[in-house]
């Protein structure tokens, strides 16, 4: 791949430059000023409405932000994505997540192999297996038909399978449900797996490697629960063929390393593989989402495959000034570049949406928090954003004071649907439109926010007239889809994949390894001989770390 271009030397950057100079952000006067601001600034991305009309841009702006994307090289980069080129150049490795959802007629040969076959044949096996749950063929040892899947994993293995099950639980199959261990905090599997019955239960253990450390002892523990349990209630007897006969029937594996799966007591044959060039984050639509696949069914699943594919194509065939995911990260280059933005709320007006701000924080910041570009060269701007969030209206009674009020410039995109799951009624008032009046209310409030002489007119008193005044001009953007389907949650799911590496690009940064996940994890290990007495250990870490250790092991009951 060739070297990144540095934004800050573009021609581009230097307008950017300029104009923030001169730009005094007034929503108020632009939409008073362009009565079609609405419309010229909303795009479509699939079944996505997305309004950019309440950011903090102007035409010139904005074509200076495309003028960036080009200079910058992001549609060249995007193609080499797609054609599966190496550009996660820190592991030599292509990035196909997008061939994940490719449609079976579709061919792509990366190094001489058509992953788009391969993938389907994965996606084949899985299906089979999800019916055969589904329909009550795959039974545990006892012969009961399965009634709860328990996906064990971490990272993107369980960020990904557990945002998508609680968007898509009207989709879920009545008498099945899904639950997720991940935290290698022992409450975690404890918890989860208190009230469950051994006879009933599946387990799924998703690790590329098989070793990742709290998965694999998650497993061990749900393992050893798993034959505790059937041998207390005699359903099993004692003995390794017993419990490998038992191991086989409530336990499959997402991995490749077969010959780890097989010595943990699982068949091989139950182990669903997938690839070096789809990284964790990117991989819920991978055999990753095996649980998933289970609990919506086979059906439902393709149509979640076809959302991703449908912004895919939007991404990979529009031009730049009208392409949602590039002008959505664009945007958000213009604030942490321009604005000193250092955070930036996802608000999704969907409670069935609550954990996808949890999961864009792995997929962006663990993409796109980097001080080095992929040349090994310092980065020449700030990175990175802090994304979090919270279901509205639930974040309206905690941190939208911060949002409204507050001294720093917070980017938020809302995302809505129209049509609700569960379309209640409050006597005569619909509580979806009651709802949305939220969502609609509150991108105006921080766009246009409310003046003094707004507020003295309403009889307040002049004392704390500037504790109500709202300075408006708070950029959002708003993203609505006409219902949550399989499909929708597969666009919003690509859409931010795309948003992500668009600003990976322009800052020059790989955005798809994640070596600073990996010295926490090093050190853990050498760290946990001294926690467990080791004084030889422990003499070897310093001195704040010993003096930890020495509370915990004083204080343990």
């Amino acid at each position: 791949m060739s070297d990144p271009v540095d934004a800050t030397t573009t021609p581009a950057w230097a307008r950017l430059t300029e104009l923030r100079a001169a730009y005094e952000p007034d929503l108020r006067a632009a939409f008073a000023q362009d009565p079609d601001r609405a419309a010229r600034f909303t795009r479509t991305a699939a079944d996505l409405y997305v309004d950019l009309s309440k950011n903090l841009v102007d035409d010139d702006v904005l074509a200076a932000l495309v003028d960036l994307a080009d200079q910058v090289g992001v549609p060249q980069r995007r193609d080499a994505m797609f054609a599966g080129e190496r550009i996660n150049v820190t592991e030599n490795r292509s990035v196909l997540h997008t061939a994940l959802r490719a449609p079976r007629n579709e061919t792509l040969v990366v190094d001489g192999t058509d992953v788009v076959a391969d993938v389907h044949k994965v996606l084949d096996k899985v299906y089979a297996f999800s019916d055969k749950v589904r329909s009550g063929a795959w039974v545990g040892v006892t012969g009961k038909r399965i009634e709860t899947v328990v996906n064990i994993g971490i990272g993107g293995s369980d960020l990904g399978p557990v945002m998508v099950y609680e968007a898509l639980k009207p989709y879920v199959q009545e008498g099945l449900t899904c639950r997720f261990v991940s935290n290698i905090d022992p409450t975690d599997v404890a918890v989860n797996t208190a009230d469950l019955d051994p006879e009933t239960t599946l387990f799924i253990v998703a690790s590329k490697t098989f070793t990742t450390l709290e998965t694999l002892t998650n497993a061990r523990l749900a393992r050893a629960w798993l034959l505790d349990g059937l041998r207390a209630s005699g359903a099993v007897g004692e003995g390794d063929d017993a419990a490998r006969a038992a191991v086989a029937k409530h336990f499959v594996a997402v991995s490749t390393a077969l010959d780890k799966v097989e010595a943990f007591g699982i068949d091989p044959e139950n182990a669903f593989g997938f690839w070096d060039w789809v990284g964790g984050r990117y991989s819920v639509d991978s055999a990753i989402g095996t649980s998933v696949c289970v609990a919506i069914g086979p059906e439902n699943f393709a149509a979640f495959l076809a959302g991703f594919h449908a912004v895919d194509v939007h991404f990979r065939d529009t031009p730049v000034a009208q392409n949602v995911p590039m002008l959505m990260g664009l945007l958000n280059v213009w604030y942490d570049g321009f604005f000193d933005a250092q955070s930036h709320a996802v608000l999704p007006y969907a409670q069935y949406l609550h954990r996808f701000a949890a999961y864009l924080q792995q997929l962006t910041m663990e993409s796109n928090g980097k001080g080095v570009r992929w040349d090994g060269t310092p980065v020449t701007t700030d990175t990175g954003e802090v994304f979090w969030g919270e279901p509205g209206t639930n974040g309206q009674h905690a941190f939208y004071q911060l949002i409204h009020q507050g001294t720093r410039v917070i980017p938020a995109d809302f995302i809505t649907v129209a049509t609700p799951a569960h379309p209640l009624k409050d006597g005569e008032t619909d509580v979806q439109e009651l709802f949305l009046a939220n969502f609609f209310a509150q991108t105006a409030a921080l766009a246009f926010g409310k003046t003094a002489d707004e507020v003295r007119a309403e009889g307040t008193a002049e004392a704390i007239v500037p504790a109500r005044v709202f300075t408006g001009n708070r950029p959002t953007t708003s993203i609505i889809a006409p219902a949550l389907t399989p499909s929708v949650v597969g666009q919003l799911i690509a859409l931010y994949e795309h948003i992500t590496f668009t600003q990976g690009v322009v800052w020059g940064i790989d955005s798809f390894d994640q070596w600073g996940v990996e010295l926490g994890k090093q050190l853990a290990q050498q760290v946990t001989p001294a926690v467990g007495g080791d004084e030889e250990a422990l003499a070897k870490q310093d001195a704040s770390t010993q003096a930890l250790i020495r509370y915990y092991r004083e204080h343990r009951a």
